[in-house]
């Protein structure tokens, strides 16, 4: 039997193989392009700016590439949620496109000009929309009863449609603030409700029997519970409101979590392969309730007079919390539909510890004095497990189902 090479025109078999080969591409881009950045800043080769570096950074690192995941993910699972035929991968070639090439440009208008950026922002919005309305007329075309995740997502996606805007008229306007309020926008109300959402849905998979407790709060309230601590958090990161108010509940809610997650260890063991992307799942609940904990710390040590932590919290969610996640769910559904065992490998779980060592990094860096080496070193990681994950499973993307079976 003659082996099977990689071909592009296999990315069009299925929406996830276009959506997460685009999201591929634009993270491992934006993950060499801020190691570049990073290691030219150390050896005193500064690089210029059209958009100051931090407001860039979290721009493209909050809405640059997940949302292809997303529209990957979303698009081969929502038409089965929504008991309709499957979604043709080419309807969405052109929107992809669109919102790839928009975020190319921005990434080289926030260093060469910002109407550039502008312009690139406005391209990957309008992009975004098409896929919003896309799916929107699925969620019409339902007549399933048990709609309330494909309607919260959608809901999520109508506000990273704003946080885009936004964030195009920011550039615009050469406004910081609306800037980073967008990327926050776009966080808080966009990204992170999605993968609550999907998180959610693998409960029945992966956690059912290890937490029954939160089994039997049911659909509603359980949402409630995964979605509470995050809100939370982001109102934290605004600074709305005196640190004593969210202090307390923060650190309540990280415990709460903290405490599940231990439950479910217990009842559920990463035992051999096959325990290994539960263990991958827990890992990234983990550091959302490590995250909260820093949170209320932080808030705890200004409400005092004392300085908090600076970026640690917000990094052990996005980097811990939401890395982890997409890594694990992004792996289950590559392997999943590639005709593989879902089980956890060798290499996948080393590419796992690599992130957890990159996350530590960058907390060191942010609480440690002197944290440039930490920076650049965490972001070194960061950019090897996106080298690593894109070249073993977004390989795989390009090549056809092991199991002989058609998409």
């Amino acid at each position: 039997m003659r082996p099977q090479h990689w071909d592009p025109r296999r990315l069009l078999g299925a929406p996830h193989r276009l959506g997460f080969a685009m999201g591929a591409g634009l993270m491992s881009l934006m993950a060499l392009w801020w190691l570049a950045v990073l290691a030219a800043s150390a050896l005193g080769l500064a690089p210029g700016w059209a958009v100051p570096p931090v407001q860039a950074h979290g721009l493209l690192f909050t809405l640059g590439f997940m949302p292809a995941f997303m529209a990957g993910f979303l698009f081969t699972a929502g038409p089965r949620w929504l008991a309709l035929p499957g979604v043709e991968a080419h309807v969405l070639l052109a929107p992809l496109l669109q919102f790839g090439a928009g975020w190319v440009a921005v990434l080289f208008g926030v260093h060469l000009a910002s109407p550039l950026a502008a312009f690139g922002m406005a391209l990957a919005a309008v992009g975004w929309l098409r896929l919003y309305l896309s799916f929107a007329a699925l969620l019409r075309a339902s007549r399933v009863p048990g709609r309330l995740h494909a309607r919260c997502m959608l809901a999520a996606w109508a506000m990273g449609v704003a946080a885009m805007l936004l964030a195009c008229r920011a550039l615009v306007q050469g406004d910081a603030g609306q800037l980073r309020a967008a990327t926050q926008l776009g966080l808080w109300a966009f990204v992170v409700p999605v993968f609550v959402l999907a998180w959610h849905r693998m409960i029945p998979l992966f956690a059912a029997a290890a937490l029954p407790r939160l089994e039997a709060l049911g659909e509603r309230r359980q949402l409630l519970l995964l979605l509470g601590g995050p809100a939370l958090m982001g109102l934290a990161q605004q600074a709305w409101l005196p640190p004593c108010l969210l202090a307390l509940p923060l650190a309540l809610a990280a415990l709460a979590l903290l405490a599940l997650v231990l439950r479910w260890r217990r009842a559920q063991p990463a035992l051999g392969e096959a325990g290994r992307l539960p263990a991958m799942l827990r890992g990234g609940f983990a550091w959302l309730g490590l995250a909260l904990a820093l949170q209320a710390l932080s808030l705890g040590l200004q409400a005092v007079g004392r300085p908090g932590l600076g970026a640690a919290p917000l990094h052990a969610f996005t980097l811990g919390y939401l890395g982890c996640m997409l890594v694990a769910m992004a792996t289950r559904v590559v392997a999943g539909h590639s005709g593989r065992p879902i089980a956890i490998d060798r290499i996948g779980w080393r590419i796992h510890r690599l992130l957890q060592l990159g996350v530590l990094l960058r907390l060191a860096a942010a609480l440690g004095p002197g944290g440039g080496v930490a920076l650049l070193l965490a972001a070194l990681a960061w950019a090897g497990v996106v080298a690593a994950w894109t070249l073993r499973y977004g390989f795989w993307l390009g090549l056809p189902r092991a199991d002989g079976r058609a998409d």
